[in-house]
């Protein structure tokens, strides 16, 4: 039923472009979008990782001072449940000091490429890990923002989301389902996952911007839920102190974070930075025999990047580090974690077509997952691509997936 909705939605939003089109005295919608098909095959068994055929429609239309878009996309598999959503639908009020938008929509903030230090709005649908292009791994939320203008340079938002959207994680038989040895098979609570939907746990975020020819600059603070839970383990033995078995419990915990981010031109290079203070942040113990396996921790993440444009080549190089302050020896994760990303693109043939390098480095686990892709632009709105992602290391963010190296392809059409 679901789905003859969506179709049914699809048509409509179609016709809808098409009416307006025939209507010479009020503003023409305008519907654009793409379809593709995602194939990706395991190195290791030649088996699979990923086939997936893409419908992705976006509408807009603007009269006066009130603007509409709303962007849907159905994700067809060959090997799993389908699944269709809408990506944004909302609805924008202007003026000349002040805009308000709401509805479902994706928010992005920040400045890193590939890493998520201050741009934790939006949600992420990880049932591809980091493999998905990043404005579908970000999900819409439901929210209401308010943008104000007190100068041509100055920009301070607030963002509203009265209900909590967690991130999508990897299913139970995922490939992409993250590692963990136990000494016994887990059982799983669920009894705590998930949060209310009331006033009281709502989510408030706030961004300050100002925008200089030398400079731009962001400040952030959030008031927040973890978009991923945290895992507790409880360890259940018998009254002989054996081990029985194993309770997993995931719990979303409230999170505060403070930060801010700035970028500018420094000697020809582009110079980026972002830092991040997390406050409340659980993290999960090594080998805890009590019911509470999390203890609360502090921590800091940054990023400084450099980026350099030279013709038709394009570089650019990220310093990532997270620090836990006053660290217990039991946290399942290191006290300084240091990563690093690479990335060179270069377009040729008259831009027809374009290779591309990008690489996250892992200097903690020294692992790294290393993502090379070439794209073909043969005629206007289509696209061939043909990459691999090579996982390397035994450990690691990273490292934990060395069986899942791919070759894949994506055709996509645009429209």
């Amino acid at each position: 039923m679901n789905r003859l909705i969506y179709i049914a939605l699809i048509g409509v939003l179609g016709s809808a472009s098409l009416f307006g089109q025939a209507q010479e005295k009020t503003p023409k919608p305008e519907l654009d979008g793409f379809m593709r098909n995602y194939t990706g095959v395991l190195y290791e068994t030649g088996d699979f990782s990923i086939v997936q055929n893409t419908l992705d429609i976006t509408l807009k239309h603007k009269r006066k001072n009130i603007s509409f878009l709303a962007n849907g996309f159905y994700y067809q598999y060959f090997n799993q449940k389908d699944y269709f959503d809408f990506r944004e639908l909302y609805m924008d009020v202007h003026s000349k000091k002040v805009d308000v938008r709401i509805g479902r929509q994706q928010i992005v903030w920040g400045q890193a490429d590939g890493v998520f230090i201050t741009d934790i709005v939006s949600p992420l649908n990880l049932t591809e890990f980091l493999l998905w292009d990043f404005n579908e791994i970000r999900m819409g939320v439901n929210a209401v923002k308010f943008k104000y203008y007190p100068t041509q340079d100055q920009t301070f938002e607030l963002v509203w989301i009265p209900i909590f959207t967690p991130s999508i994680v990897p299913s139970g038989n995922s490939i992409w389902k993250p590692q963990r040895d136990f000494p016994a098979p887990p059982s799983f609570d669920s009894s705590k996952i998930a949060v209310p939907s009331n006033i009281e746990n709502s989510e408030f975020f706030a961004r300050y911007s100002l925008s200089k020819s030398a400079f731009d600059l962001q400040l952030i603070g959030t008031y927040t839920w973890e978009d991923l839970p945290s895992i507790s383990v409880q360890k259940n033995v018998d009254t002989n102190m054996a081990l029985t078995g194993i309770t997993i419990t995931p719990e979303h915990k409230r999170l505060c974070m403070a930060g801010g981010n700035v970028s500018a031109d420094l000697l020809g290079f582009i110079a980026r930075g972002e830092v991040a203070y997390y406050h409340g942040k659980q993290f999960q113990t090594a080998d805890p025999m009590d019911s509470d396996a999390l203890i609360q921790k502090d921590y800091l993440n940054y990023v400084v990047g450099l980026d350099k444009s030279m013709g038709t080549w394009k570089l650019s190089g990220q310093f990532i580090q997270k620090v836990i302050f006053d660290y217990n020896e039991n946290i399942l994760e290191d006290e300084i974690g240091n990563l690093m990303t690479v990335m060179v693109n270069k377009s040729m043939f008259r831009e027809q077509v374009r290779l591309e390098l990008f690489s996250y480095i892992g200097l903690t686990d020294e692992d790294a997952l290393v993502r090379i892709r070439g794209y073909y632009f043969p005629y206007d709105g289509i696209s061939i691509e043909l990459g691999t992602n090579l996982f390397l290391g035994d450990k690691g963010t990273f490292g934990q997936y060395h069986n899942n190296s791919m070759i894949y392809t994506r055709i996509k059409y645009s429209f």
